[in-house]
């Protein structure tokens, strides 16, 4: 490996600034969705905007290990929620740690999810400080802001206007717009009038679907204003030219058949990058790419070698050429939710597979957030539904994955293509599900079998 050095861009050490919402998807305005974000709108205009960017796995932590590790899910040990007791096998792997080890000063502030709280160390998830956090005279932890988004803002702020010494990962983790409470969504601005507002285009268009919808996009209003003060921080502090911002989420909304599934409502997020080696003059791309793809492009642009055990590869050529491709396909597992749902999916630029490990005779119902919309589909006898073992779209001509074609003879060959793909990259990525069921004996999950197809608990 090169020896440690800092990237400089106008003799200035390159700093890194990791902004991400929880649960957004693509649902905002710089991808012609009627919900301001004037922010994020302006970061794309003056950065580079990836339109078919995927996460790795639509669920929380394992999304964020994927993104933080430059590997699939099912390689980090990160198979569910951190919360619900699933960890990384290897906390050293992460990209802030990395950096750290290079002579970046590493720091967070807001939602971090690869730990179960009250946090790990500092030095275990490999930041040199906490920046939202309040301890006793004797460090102990005192008290946590984590979804506090005014205060994980105010300490952001505080941190970019310091002077700084050395190079900087800044982490900084929103809570909006996850839901909150039983459904609810956490929101400062006014939510638009539900009687103008259209939801998802897979979903039907009531009364309730667009109150939950007016909600949502009131919840990412808001998260993009907090985003904009930290835009205007880098401003103002001089550190635009030498800072690469990287603003994404984690997976698709909270709605059914969005977060925690393998449609692209659930796996499609918003991607944009600001910063040097040509990220930047309102750039727009059409390449697929993945979150993993965001640890080696990081390499490349501070000019350090990426470690072997990345599967991404750098998006440093898109700035180039935002026409050209860097890769053929991505891929994307769920393992563990609320309940046990193992799946796996290849996505190509025209062609969706899914595969479902432990299929259901109905929907598992703990995977999907509450909500009005689910409350919907639930008395209309969603939770009844049957799930197919095995799923094929054409992305051309059925972009909203409806018209499931797995069974249709006139794909077989193209399904069965896509089945070796996906079948080679598990055992090239030493999947677990491959040798049979996973284990979670020692993590807290819903056991699905004890709900009924209406969504009740069973009485035992």
């Amino acid at each position: 490996m090169r020896s440690a050095h800092y990237r400089c861009f106008d003799m200035k050490p390159l700093n890194i600034v990791y902004l991400h919402a929880h649960d957004a998807g693509r649902y905002l305005q710089p991808y012609g969705q009627a919900v301001s974000t004037p922010n994020l709108q302006q970061l794309a205009e003056e950065g580079m905007l990836f339109r078919q960017a995927f996460c790795g796995n639509p669920t929380c932590s394992p999304s964020r290990a994927c993104l933080l590790t430059g590997q699939a899910a099912h390689e980090t040990g990160m198979l569910g929620l951190a919360h619900r007791g699933f960890r990384l096998n290897d906390y050293g792997n992460t990209l802030n740690q990395f950096l750290r080890n290079h002579g970046w000063h590493t720091a967070l502030t807001g939602v971090q999810h690869l730990a179960k709280e009250p946090y790990a160390t500092l030095e275990e998830l490999g930041y040199d400080e906490y920046l939202d956090h309040e301890t006793d005279s004797s460090g102990k932890l005192k008290k946590l802001h984590g979804i506090n988004s005014s205060f994980v803002t105010r300490t952001a702020e505080e941190f970019l206007a310091r002077d700084h010494d050395k190079p900087f990962f800044l982490d900084v983790g929103f809570f909006p717009p996850h839901r909150v409470n039983d459904g609810d969504f956490p929101m400062e601005v006014d939510r638009p009038n539900p009687n103008y507002v259209c939801p998802p285009a897979h979903l039907p268009d009531t009364a309730e679907t667009r109150e939950d919808y007016a909600n949502y996009m009131a919840s990412v209003t808001t998260f993009d204003h907090y985003a904009g003060r930290v835009f205007e921080a880098i401003e103002e502090n001089g550190l635009s030219e030498n800072t690469l911002v990287i603003a994404t989420t984690d997976h698709g909304i909270a709605f059914p058949g969005m977060k925690c599934r393998l449609t692209d409502h659930g796996i499609g997020v918003f991607l944009i990058l600001k910063g040097p080696n040509g990220f930047n003059g309102g750039k727009v791309t059409d390449s697929i790419v993945s979150h993993l793809d965001l640890f080696p492009t990081v390499c490349d642009v501070l000019e350090l070698d990426a470690p072997d055990r990345l599967e991404g590869t750098s998006l440093v050529p898109l700035a180039n050429d935002p026409e050209s491709a860097v890769r053929e396909e991505i891929f994307a597992e769920v393992n563990f939710h609320a309940a046990y749902e193992p799946m796996r999916a290849i996505r190509t630029s025209k062609w969706k597979y899914i595969r479902h490990f432990d299929p259901r005779d109905h929907v598992t119902l703990p995977n999907c957030d509450n909500g009005l919309t689910k409350s919907l589909l639930c008395d209309e006898g969603w939770a009844s539904r049957p799930v197919q073992e095995e799923e094929l779209y054409d992305l051309t001509f059925d972009p909203t994955e409806s018209c499931n074609l797995a069974a249709d003879p006139q794909y077989s060959e193209t399904l069965l293509g896509l089945k070796g793909r996906l079948s080679g990259w598990m055992k090239e990525t030493s999947d677990p599900i491959l040798s049979g069921p996973l284990d979670a004996s020692e993590v807290i999950t819903v056991d699905v079998r004890c709900y009924s197809p209406s969504g009740e608990p069973r009485k035992k």
